[in-house]
């Protein structure tokens, strides 16, 4: 079976978009779950551009309560951020993360990310590709 190649850009403004809700339409995009052609095992998907990733939403206390974990393999060495600081520190990190925990647990889902551009204001560089505007 001969795939052919329609490989699209697509730009996203996730200004008061919801995480959870953004998180997980962006990833069937990126997994190509969208296309007639779509097999788990082959890469298809499309290319994803975020813009205004620091203002994004999330609904009820997670503004305050909820916090990231990182744990460096060393005894005592478990870090921890608070959403809220980590929205100001680093906004592109909380969508990339919740759009990887969404992809499935494989070797295609670290392809499929690099095809994910995050920006944190209106600005990208990726103007020259000719972007689709994508309303979620």
């Amino acid at each position: 079976m001969k795939i052919k190649n329609t490989v699209k850009w697509y730009i996203i403004d996730a200004e008061n978009e919801i995480l959870g809700r953004l998180s997980s339409k962006i990833s069937i995009l990126l997994q190509g779950k969208n296309k007639i052609e779509y097999l788990p095992y082959i890469n298809i998907s499309d290319y994803i551009i975020i813009i205004n990733s620091k203002k994004i939403k999330i609904t009820g206390k997670k503004y305050f309560d909820k916090t990231y974990f990182k744990y460096t393999g060393y005894i005592g060495n478990l870090k921890s951020i608070k959403f809220k600081d980590l929205l100001n520190k680093n906004s592109n990190f909380i969508i990339r993360e919740s759009i990887r925990r969404m992809l499935p647990k494989n070797n295609i889902s670290k392809i499929i990310l690099r095809k994910l551009k995050i920006y944190e204001d209106s600005n990208y560089k990726n103007i020259s590709q000719n972007p689709i505007k994508l309303k979620i």
